[in-house]
């Protein structure tokens, strides 16, 4: 089962895709970035998996972040172009790397393989 929930737009080429969906017979929450280009047109491997055992924790961590401080000038960045300071795909971060999700210390939320 598949079913997207959003489709947030990253940049003219690129939108972030949420979805719930089963993986290796397990169901959880897909985040993962489309792209729309001349050489290839759907997902990349940037992106993450959150399992459903652990979907109530990540959403608490979502709702916990102020908007308000979103809004706020990063400190040391030149923000004159109207840029939010970041670039490429720093937008939506990802580990990657070793099983092990980036967030917060002590976190016990573990990515697995998309």
């Amino acid at each position: 089962m598949e079913k997207d929930i959003d489709k947030i737009p990253k940049n003219p080429d690129t939108d972030i895709v949420i979805r719930v969906d089963d993986f290796g017979g397990k169901r959880g929450v897909t985040i993962r970035e489309f792209v729309k280009g001349e050489r290839y047109t759907g997902f990349t491997k940037s992106g993450t998996r959150i399992p459903a055992e652990y979907f109530k924790q990540f959403k608490e961590a979502i709702n916990s972040i102020d908007e308000a401080e979103l809004a706020q000038p990063v400190e040391g960045a030149d923000n004159s172009n109207g840029s939010s300071g970041q670039s490429g795909s720093e937008g939506a971060e990802s580990s990657g790397q070793g099983g092990e999700a980036k967030s917060g210390e002590g976190s016990d939320i573990k990515e697995e393989a998309m």
